[in-house]
Parts: C-alpha cells; sequence; structure tokens
C-alpha cells in the first residue's frame, strides 16, 4: 500500500517509484543498442542467403540443373517449397527465437535452437506434403535441408567468431553495472576480463554502504572499478553511467523481494537483469526448476560420475585415441626424431603423475627440454612466472629450440594418447597433477580426482598457464560437476583454437 501523507495524499518518491513500470512500458524503455541491431539484422540475412543456397542447390539435385515440369505435381511442389523455403526458414528461426540477443554471441543455446527451429521446418513441409498429397521430391528435401541446416550453423558460427574478434578490440560491448559485496564483484570482474570475448565490462559497481575508504574500495581501485552507489542506488547509477546489464552477485541483501523490486526499478531503463546465484559452479542439465507449493526451487541433481555414459565416455576415449595415434604416427616419428637430433637425450619425457581415484601412473610426453631440468630447476625457483604453485616461465632457459615450437602448438602433449588408450587418461578431463600438488589438495580440490585426468579440458581453453592456481583447480572441479558429451565436445572443439592461438603457452 502506497505511503500517505498527513493530507491522505501519495507521497511524491513514493508516487514516482509506483509510476515508474507503467511509464517505461509506455515509452518503450528497453532500447536496442545500434550493434546489436545490425547484428541481428545480418544474421537474418544470412539465413535467408543460406537457405536460398540450399534451395538452389536442392533443385538442381534433383533435377539436374534442368527446369522442372509445371505439370506435374511433383513439379509444382518442388518449386513452391524451392521459392518458400528461405521465407519459411527465416520464419522458423523467429519463431523459435534463435534472433534473440540473450542466446546470440555466447553459450551452445543458440545452436540448439538453430537445430530445432531446421527440424520443425522439415517435419512441417513432410506433414503438409502428406496432408494435401503433395509428392515433394527427396531428392530436393534429402540435399536442401541437411545443406540448409549445415550452411545455417556455419553462418552462425562465423558471425559468432567476428563478434568475438570485435569484442576483444573493445567493441560491441556492454557496459555492466555490478551489484553485490565488493569481494564478490571482484571475482566477477576477473572472470569477465579473462573472457573478454563476451563483451561484458564492468564500469561501476553498486557495494553495501557505497563508497567507502581508500582501504576498502582498494580492490575494485585495482580493477578500475569504481563505486558508484549502494545497494539502493542501483537504478540511479544504471542511468548515470547507461548501463546495459545490471549484473547481481550473490548478495544476502538481495534476497527475493528485494530483486523483485530492483528488477521494477530497472523497466524505466534499458538494462538487462542478470543474477549470479551461489551455486555458480553448478551449470547445464543438472540444474533443474521444480514448483512446489508455488515456490520454483532448484533441484540440483547429482554429478555424472558413475553408469553406461561414463563407460560410452571410456569407449570413444580409446577408440580416439588408437585411431589418432594409427594416422598422427609419421608426425609423431618425426618429432621424435627432430628431438633427439636438437638435443641430447631421449624423445619421450616420462613423469608420474595422479589419475583417477589418487592412483599413480606414467604420464608420456615429447622432451621440450634439456636432460637436466630438474637440476637446473633450483636456481630458478625464484624466477617463477607460474600460478603460484606450478613452477612457469616464460622465457625459460632450460627448454630446447625445438621445444619451444612444441609448447606453443602443445605438440609435446601428443604422447598422451598413448596414457588415453591405456586408460590412465581420458580425452577431456582435469590436469593431471604431480603428488606434491595432490599433497597440497583441500577436500573441494580432491574432487578432481574422481575421475581421470584429460589431455585437454577447461584449462587448456581459458588461458593455460596464464591460470592463477585457484582458477586452474576451479575450472577443473567445474568440469568434474558438470561432464556431459556436449561439453567434452565443445572443450575439444575450442581446444584447437586456444593451441593455434598458443596463448598461456610456456
Amino acid at each position: 500500500m502506497a505511503e500517505l501523507t498527513t493530507d491522505g495524499k501519495v507521497d511524491g518518491a513514493r508516487r514516482e517509484r509506483l509510476l515508474v513500470p507503467r511509464q517505461a512500458s509506455r515509452a518503450g524503455g528497453h532500447r536496442v543498442p545500434a550493434w546489436q541491431r545490425s547484428y541481428i539484422q545480418k544474421i537474418i540475412a544470412t539465413d535467408a542467403a543460406v537457405a536460398a543456397i540450399a534451395s538452389f542447390m536442392g533443385y538442381f539435385a534433383r533435377f539436374n540443373g534442368q527446369p522442372a515440369n509445371l505439370s506435374t505435381v511433383q513439379g509444382q511442389a518442388v518449386i513452391a517449397v524451392a521459392v518458400c523455403l528461405p521465407v519459411l526458414w527465416v520464419m522458423a528461426m523467429g519463431a523459435l527465437r534463435t534472433y534473440e540477443a540473450r542466446f546470440l554471441g555466447v553459450g551452445s543455446e543458440e545452436y540448439h535452437r538453430v537445430l530445432t527451429a531446421g527440424l520443425a521446418v522439415v517435419a512441417l513441409v513432410g506433414t503438409t506434403s502428406y496432408a494435401f498429397a503433395l509428392d515433394v521430391a527427396r531428392g530436393f528435401v534429402v540435399v536442401a535441408f541437411p545443406l540448409a541446416l549445415v550452411l545455417t550453423l556455419m553462418g552462425r558460427y562465423t558471425m559468432r567468431q567476428k563478434l568475438h574478434s570485435s569484442r576483444i578490440r573493445g567493441e560491441a560491448g556492454q557496459a555492466v553495472v555490478a551489484v553485490g559485496h565488493r569481494a564478490a564483484v571482484a571475482g566477477m570482474a576477473r572472470q569477465l576480463h579473462r573472457a573478454s570475448y563476451h563483451g561484458m565490462r564492468i564500469v561501476g559497481a553498486c557495494v553495501p554502504g557505497g563508497q567507502g575508504s581508500a582501504a576498502d574500495d582498494a580492490e575494485l581501485t585495482a580493477l578500475g572499478i569504481p563505486v558508484i552507489g549502494s545497494l539502493e542506488d542501483v537504478r540511479h547509477a544504471v542511468s548515470r553511467v547507461d548501463a546495459d546489464v545490471v549484473a547481481v552477485t550473490a548478495c544476502p541483501e538481495l534476497d527475493g523481494p528485494a530483486l523483485r523490486r530492483l528488477g521494477w526499478d530497472l523497466e524505466a531503463t534499458r538494462a538487462d537483469l542478470v543474477v549470479a546465484p551461489a551455486l555458480t559452479e553448478v551449470i547445464g542439465p543438472r540444474v533443474a526448476i521444480r514448483p512446489v507449493c508455488g515456490l520454483p526451487l532448484l533441484h540440483v541433481e547429482r554429478p555424472e560420475l558413475e553408469g553406461v555414459r561414463r563407460v560410452a565416455k571410456a569407449l570413444f576415449d580409446r577408440s580416439v585415441a588408437g585411431l589418432s595415434l594409427l594416422l598422427l604416427s609419421p608426425l609423431l616419428l618425426g618429432l621424435a626424431l627432430a628431438i633427439r637430433l636438437d638435443s641430447k637425450g631421449p624423445a619421450l619425457f616420462r613423469q608420474e603423475r595422479v589419475g583417477k581415484d589418487g592412483q599413480p601412473f606414467t604420464m608420456y610426453k615429447f622432451r621440450s627440454m634439456v636432460t637436466d631440468a630438474e637440476r637446473l630447476l633450483i636456481d630458478l625457483r625464484e624466477s617463477s612466472e607460474g600460478n603460484g604453485v606450478l613452477f612457469k616461465m616464460k622465457v625459460d632457459p632450460r627448454i630446447t629450440r625445438i621445444g619451444r615450437v612444441l609448447r606453443k602448438f602443445s605438440l609435446d602433449e601428443l604422447p598422451q594418447l598413448i596414457n588415453v588408450f591405456l586408460g590412465n587418461m581420458s580425452l577431456v578431463g582435469p590436469r593431471p597433477p604431480l603428488q606434491r600438488e595432490v599433497d597440497e589438495y583441500g577436500s573441494d580440490m580432491r574432487r578432481r580426482l574422481l575421475v581421470k585426468p584429460g589431455l585437454t579440458g577447461l584449462w587448456q581453453i581459458n588461458g593455460r598457464s596464464d591460470l592463477d592456481w585457484d582458477e586452474s583447480v576451479r575450472l577443473d572441479v567445474r568440469y568434474v560437476e558438470n561432464w556431459s558429451f556436449t561439453f567434452d565436445f565443445m572443450i575439444l572443439w575450442k581446444t584447437a583454437g586456444a593451441v593455434l592461438r598458443g596463448r598461456g603457452a610456456y
């Protein structure tokens, strides 16, 4: 109920807050940025173009480039579908919300929706042709629709890569106001900085109590984030910096009712509201909303550490590793010869690592250092540029000439395919640790040992040696908690790009 003054009228400030949502809805408060509008228009045009190309290719394949016989029902049906396919394709993509900004640029949801839309078009054409006895040529359907789907996915991927490049250059970004306690805001800022291709840049923070002393705000100041208000000043802070997003970290002060009121306040702005829950490391299919007595409860499934899918993963790993060793054998022999010619010592480096359930195993790598590297390490300890636990140097005098090339493109790790084939490792998993690292593990870190270590993993595609120790552990635990075949394929796909870029490899 509205607050009343002594004369029975609604308090002015309170009245303004009550009217804000209605005014925003009438004025169309949500303004789409120019770069985002242009990006969506280009995607729509690309979808229509690839559908037209697929339609032409399907027609050509069916009739060998000759005109269709319009005197037959089949010929008329093929022409109708070929002409209408680009429009139908774009409409299906729009109906499945593949053009919504929140699904574009990052994540797999965009691709899932494209696949669903493509299948919906196939189902619609099939149902329509059956219902009206239209004999649409199977040759056209078999070529046109799969080709349209593949080309659409390729177009989306290409557009996404261009967007990521723009964001890394500081363009096409989103200004973010982070809300929560100082430590949580600082943690979010570091994560966003590491993944600059997401395009989110924190331009200000609203923290409990607002701006504090220089010592209180030192961590945020070091990250270039000014404190621009308290938890009660979010709406005004958003307007002042013209923010695109309000990101709320886990904050006890912002409970359900407070978040609901914040959402109402933001209706007067163009800023979207996103919330980082306390359960940030559990994602994907493990989390589902289960309504109970009107409460939207988050149900967290158990992590899948055993079972049929784990057996399937092991079979897949060994099959791929065996085939890869066979196909790459000329390359492996060539690299081994180059190592022997470059410096004295064996081509393979063997080291004991800790595997699943804490069991030790011998891990194989191509030797990239001189043979007395361990002895030289004693004099280099103080020069470490690694993550606090592992020794790393960007210019390590122990690395051989061929070793620098091997490390830059992760070629030194190819012999680990032997470990995968033997069952000691997996293609994707946590980084294989040394025993001295395991000795320092806490209870959280030990969850890394519940699965086999991997040839690649989240650590490989998120900075490798540039990661600090806490971040590398967080990524490994995140993988253990959220493993799935889709997650594995995504990591394998991104590993290729990380290796070619060579970022964090030293």
